[in-house]
């Protein structure tokens, strides 16, 4: 692990824990087990950039945010995160373009996200399906379409410090 990585990693995580704390109630809908809070996901989707351990320290501190904002059920939804953001950084260091790498952990999240939600109330295919499947797998795509915006946008200033920046950016 090299510093720069720790030192972007902790602010993206820095983020992720904000974002549930201080939008959550604004940009956020919680419809039974489902939420959707707007940008949740941009933290962890660009610590699939810096590297896998970025992205699970990321993700576990999204967990830690939601944990804190809407409880253990929205939480341990959230802790998903540091799973998918694993997942997508394996597949960048593979050379997979950045935004087939979204693409590819939208069923990862929306699915396990969705057995999170099993383990705590029980199989019932309107919440299963329905609710958390196709409502995070929307929610993932929203997020993505921002981070691709928000990657293109900052190539230019974050590519001379993070490869990847750069590397994502010319294969969109």
């Amino acid at each position: 692990m090299k510093s720069k990585e720790l030192a972007v990693g902790g602010l993206l995580t820095a983020l992720a824990i904000l974002i549930p704390l201080a939008l959550g109630g604004v940009l956020g809908v919680v419809v039974g087990p489902f939420s959707a809070t707007l940008a949740s996901h941009v933290p962890m989707m660009l610590a699939m950039l810096v590297s896998p351990f970025a992205a699970v320290m990321v993700g576990l501190g999204s967990a830690l945010g939601f944990f804190i904002k809407l409880g253990p059920v929205i939480g341990a939804r959230a802790a998903i995160h540091a799973l998918v953001g694993y997942v997508g950084a394996k597949l960048i260091q593979k050379g997979m373009p950045y935004s087939r790498v979204l693409l590819a952990t939208m069923p990862v999240h929306a699915l396990a996200e969705a057995l999170i939600v099993i383990l705590f109330y029980g199989f019932s295919v309107y919440r299963f399906f329905y609710l958390v499947g196709f409502g995070t797998a929307a929610h993932h795509l929203v997020d993505s379409a921002l981070v691709l915006t928000l990657v293109a946008s900052l190539r230019p200033v974050l590519g001379t410090v993070l490869g990847n920046f750069a590397r994502a950016g010319s294969k969109l």
